[in-house]
């Protein structure tokens, strides 16, 4: 069984990272699972951790009035599952739920970020990854709340021509 420094090493999310680095991350980090229909956090819990998802499907969801549950976004093999650990107050603004059976590295969000702080060079790093993932799923999200709720229709009343 391949140990966790290895299997971070590996994902491309963890690629060219400095060996030193992967080594902290590894520090906070140990292998979950979540079987098909297990929520795995819930929108308004404690963030608390974030996942690398080496197999399986996740999806984020929020509650819409009137329909439920509305997939925003789904998250796959080499994804990242969740940022709001990164900033107070530390909740989940979205539900996230295996679509099938998912294993994946779960990080301890509190050690993360302890260890980002002792050395900001490697916050730095770890930010430069998070911004894509974060950038793309806010565009995605953006495009799937069009869906949603649907798009203007001609002008806006009272709008000149």
């Amino acid at each position: 069984m391949k140990e966790i420094e290895e299997l971070l090493a590996e994902q491309p999310f963890f690629k060219g990272m400095d060996p030193r680095w992967i080594a902290f991350f590894a520090g906070c980090a140990g292998n979950v699972r979540f079987d098909a229909g297990e929520y795995i956090f819930r929108e308004g819990g404690e963030a608390n951790r974030f996942l690398l998802i080496r197999h399986g499907r996740v999806a984020l969801e929020t509650h819409v009035p009137q329909r439920g549950p509305v997939t925003i976004y789904t998250i796959g093999k080499n994804d990242v599952v969740g940022w709001s650990w990164l900033f107070p107050p530390y909740r989940w603004t979205f539900d996230a739920r295996a679509l099938e059976l998912v294993r994946a590295i779960g990080f301890d969000a509190a050690c993360v970020r302890k260890k980002c702080e002792e050395d900001p060079a490697l916050g730095y790093v770890l930010l430069m990854r998070l911004v894509p993932v974060i950038s793309s799923r806010l565009q995605a999200t953006r495009l799937q709340l069009l869906d949603v709720y649907g798009t203007a229709r001609g002008p806006r009343a009272g709008a000149s021509a």
